[in-house]
């Protein structure tokens, strides 16, 4: 592929006083990464500059202020504000957190106009970000508004991919958020993400209980037989391979998993501890269900490193990846699908 037909790679910058500036430079000082994406990394070219030396790092940034001004086999950085920014590594700031949302809010409108393809967005601090135009929970319910499609926190990694029932929702709420009507959501969306993003032709997805031991029969809640269970029958019996609901205390150390192209968690930790354990590092968020391709690593701000040169970069550049893949296979399917005689032609 030409640079010139390179993928424009959005990257919403997150909370500067974290590691995910460095974190995205560092990735990009390998000239080798601009041959697979033209980045542009939403944000300032002072700010930037200033990350830059902290870090000693070999890198040139090409300040623009607009997208089509971004030149393929450059680091691109989009000036959002002018005013230079005060970071103070590893300390929580309201005032970085608006820059922050910034950053978020004109990556996302350069990818519903379409002059970005893939957005993956840098790790944000949920308590600084909030403010009075600004009250969601995390990036996912944000794009969730701002994109057509219903959003579902989509946890991928070479092997293992889990989907969520509820995710940024108290646990002494989960059980009365789940009902037969989200649950088809859900199933639906994890579904057509398998076929379309990740190429499985015929999907098997398990799905975990709610209560412990799945209820034990109404002893420990009655959720999983009365919500669950018959609803995941009544999915089945659509012809889809749906299985379930399976206790979660023993589904990942029996390496069941290993068994099924997806799992669906009901709720957020059920889902994250055994992921995070399994493929921290390497784990990437993926926002299923919307009509644009996001995605974020699977850490947080880690302010406890930032600044300290140590942060690791692969969950990062694996979201990199992850979304230029997701692109690729979304615009092959929708292709197949507008003219499937061209791809039946094909020779196996």
């Amino acid at each position: 592929m030409k640079k010139e037909e390179n993928i424009k790679l959005g990257i919403s910058i997150g909370d500067l006083n974290g590691i995910g500036a460095e974190i995205v430079l560092r990735i990009f000082e390998d000239n080798r990464m601009l041959d697979f994406c033209t980045p542009i990394i939403f944000a300032s070219i002072k700010t930037m500059s200033f990350v830059k030396s902290h870090f000693k790092l070999n890198i040139n940034l090409n300040g623009i202020h607009n997208v089509a001004q971004a030149i393929p086999g450059r680091v691109n950085v989009l000036n959002c504000w002018k005013e230079n920014v005060i970071i103070k590594f590893g300390q929580e700031d309201k005032k970085i957190g608006a820059y922050s949302i910034k950053s978020l809010e004109e990556a996302t409108k350069a990818l519903k106009e379409n002059t970005i393809d893939v957005l993956v967005t840098a790790p944000i601090n949920k308590h600084n970000i909030q403010s009075e135009s600004f009250k969601f929970p995390g990036h996912t319910d944000y794009l969730n508004q701002e994109l057509e499609g219903d959003s579902l926190m989509f946890m991928v990694s070479e092997g293992l991919r889990v989907g969520l029932l509820t995710d940024h929702v108290p646990v002494k709420d989960v059980a009365t958020h789940i009902t037969p009507e989200l649950i088809e959501k859900k199933v639906e969306t994890v579904y057509n993400s398998l076929k379309q993003d990740f190429k499985i032709n015929k999907p098997k997805i398990a799905v975990l209980g709610i209560n412990p031991h799945t209820g034990d029969n109404g002893v420990i809640g009655e959720e999983d037989d009365t919500v669950l269970r018959p609803t995941l029958q009544k999915i089945k019996a659509s012809g889809k391979l749906v299985f379930g609901p399976y206790a979660a205390d023993s589904f990942f150390g029996s390496d069941n998993y290993k068994n099924f192209d997806a799992i669906i968690a009901s709720y957020h930790d059920q889902g994250l501890i055994p992921f995070k354990t399994l493929s921290f590092g390497q784990g990437v968020n993926y926002t299923a269900g919307l009509n644009r391709v996001r995605t974020s690593p699977d850490h947080g701000t880690a302010y406890e490193i930032a600044g300290k040169g140590t942060a690791d970069v692969n969950s990062f550049k694996e979201a990199i990846f992850t979304g230029i893949h997701i692109f690729n296979n979304r615009k092959e399917y929708q292709e197949l699908n507008k003219n499937p005689l061209r791809f039946s032609k094909r020779k196996i």
